[in-house]
C-alpha cells in the first residue's frame, strides 16, 4: 500500500472512529473491542494493513454492528484492490451510519471496478453533492462523469465538469476533461439536428459555423444564404452571415446590410450595433459611430467592445475626457484585452501620467503575447479564430 493512500486511510478511519457505536454491548466484550481497535491502529502506524483487517475482523465478530469496524475493513480492502470483498462492508458500515459520505463514494468506486455500473453511479451520485474535502470530491466527481460518459448521458455529465472547474479552475486534467465533455456533446447534438430536420435552415447554419471556424469563408457564405433562403427569419443568421463578409474588407457593404437585417429583426441586437459601429469608424463617420456605439452600450453596459469602440470614435472626435472613463472600465471588465490596454496606455501618455501609461503598456504586451501564442495555435488546428478574438490581437482596432 502506498503512502498516500495510507494517510487517506487514515483520514477516514479518524471520521469513522469519532462516530458514535452502533450497539451496546457488555464491559468485558467491549474491552476486548477496544483492545482490537488498539492494536488495529497500531499496524496501521506500522504499514501492516493486513494485520489491522484482521482485527477489524475481531470486532465484527464481536459486535457485527460496529461501524467503525464495517467501514475501515472496507477502506483498507478498497486500498488492498479487493474491491469484491470491499463492498459488502462499505455496505454494512452505510446501512449502520447511512451519512457516511466518503464511505458511500468509496463504495461507488468499488462497485464500479467490479463492473457494476448502476449501483456504482447510484453511490457516487449520492456521495458527491456532499463531500467537503477538495480533492475527495474531485476524484469523486471524475469518476462519476466517466461513468455518465460510458453510459452515453453526457447531459449529466456536463454540470459536475463545470462544478469541479469552478473549485479547481487552474486544473488541466479538469479543463481537458470539460474540453471532451463539450466536443462530444457537440458531435452528439449535430448528428440529431441532422436526423431531425436535414433539410433544415438549422442544418445549414450549423454547416456554415462548423465552415467558418475551420476558415472556409465562401463556403459557410454559401450555407448561411442558404439558410435565409429556407427560413428568412432565422434568429442569429443575418449576423453570423455579416461576421463572415465583414471578414473581407472587399464585402462590407453586404455586411452593413446584413447587420441591419439582424436589427430590423431583432432590435435588441447589440452586437449588430457595435459592428455598425465599427463599420462606420472604418468608414471615416465617427459621429455616426459614436451613435452606434452608444444604442450598443444601452443594451448591454458592460460590452468591452463597444466601450472600446466608443472610446477610440471620442479621442477622434478630440474629447479624450470621455473616453478616459470608457477604457477604464473596459480594462475592468475584461482585464486580458490588449487593444484596451494600448489605448489607455496612449491616453495616459498624452495627459502626462507617465507611469500609468508605462503599466497599460507593460499589460499591452503581456496579453499581446498571449493572443499571439493563441493565434499561433489556432493556426495549427487550423481553426479561424472568433472576431473578437482577432479583434484583441490588434490594436489598431
Amino acid at each position: 500500500m502506498k503512502l498516500e493512500k495510507l494517510n487517506l486511510l487514515l483520514l477516514l478511519l479518524v471520521l469513522l472512529s469519532a462516530l458514535p457505536c452502533a450497539s451496546q454491548t457488555p464491559p468485558a466484550r467491549q474491552q476486548q473491542i477496544e483492545s482490537h481497535m488498539k492494536q488495529a491502529q497500531a499496524y496501521l502506524g506500522e504499514n501492516k494493513p493486513d494485520l489491522a483487517i484482521a482485527e477489524f475482523k475481531a470486532v465484527v465478530a464481536l459486535d457485527p454492528k460496529n461501524v467503525d469496524a464495517r467501514g475501515n475493513i472496507g477502506v483498507l480492502l478498497f486500498f488492498e484492490g479487493a474491491y469484491a470483498d470491499a463492498i459488502s462492508h462499505l455496505r454494512a458500515a452505510l446501512k449502520l451510519q447511512p451519512n457516511l459520505w466518503k464511505i458511500q463514494a468509496l463504495l461507488g468506486l468499488a462497485e464500479k471496478r467490479t463492473g457494476d455500473s448502476n449501483a456504482a453511479i447510484g453511490d457516487l451520485q449520492k456521495a458527491f453533492p456532499n463531500l467537503q474535502e477538495q480533492k475527495i470530491r474531485v476524484e469523486t466527481g471524475m469518476e462519476l462523469i466517466d461513468s455518465y460518459s460510458t453510459a452515453g448521458d453526457l447531459a449529466k455529465a456536463a454540470p459536475i465538469i463545470s462544478e469541479l472547474r469552478e473549485m479547481d479552475p487552474t486544473n488541466a486534467e479538469l479543463i481537458y476533461t470539460a474540453y471532451r465533455i463539450s466536443s462530444d456533446l457537440l458531435d452528439e447534438t449535430r448528428l440529431s439536428l441532422i436526423l431531425a430536420a436535414p433539410n433544415s435552415a438549422r442544418v445549414h447554419q450549423m454547416m456554415a459555423h462548423e465552415l467558418a471556424r475551420q476558415g472556409h469563408t465562401d463556403e459557410a457564405i454559401a450555407n448561411y444564404r442558404e439558410a435565409l433562403k429556407i427560413d428568412p427569419n432565422a434568429s442569429g443568421v443575418h449576423f453570423e452571415l455579416a461576421e463572415m463578409l465583414n471578414s473581407e474588407s472587399s464585402r462590407r457593404d453586404e455586411a452593413e446590410k446584413e447587420y441591419q437585417a439582424a436589427l430590423a429583426s431583432n432590435p435588441r441586437d447589440e452586437k449588430s450595433e457595435c459592428r455598425l459601429g465599427d463599420l462606420a469608424a472604418v468608414q471615416g463617420n465617427a459621429k455616426a459611430a459614436v451613435g452606434y456605439y452608444e444604442a450598443a452600450l444601452k443594451l448591454d453596459p458592460n460590452d468591452p467592445e463597444a466601450l472600446i469602440g466608443l472610446a477610440k470614435s471620442d479621442i477622434t472626435l478630440n474629447e479624450p475626457e470621455k473616453a478616459l472613463p470608457l477604457l477604464e472600465q473596459a480594462t475592468k471588465l475584461e482585464p486580458t484585452n490588449a487593444v484596451a490596454h494600448y489605448r489607455l496606455s496612449t491616453l495616459y501618455r498624452k495627459m502626462g501620467r507617465t507611469e500609468d501609461a508605462k503599466r497599460e503598456l507593460e499589460e499591452y504586451q503581456k496579453y499581446k503575447e498571449m493572443k499571439e501564442k493563441l493565434r499561433d495555435i489556432y493556426h495549427a488546428m487550423r481553426v479561424q479564430p472568433a472576431k473578437e478574438e482577432q479583434n484583441e490581437m490588434d490594436p489598431r482596432n
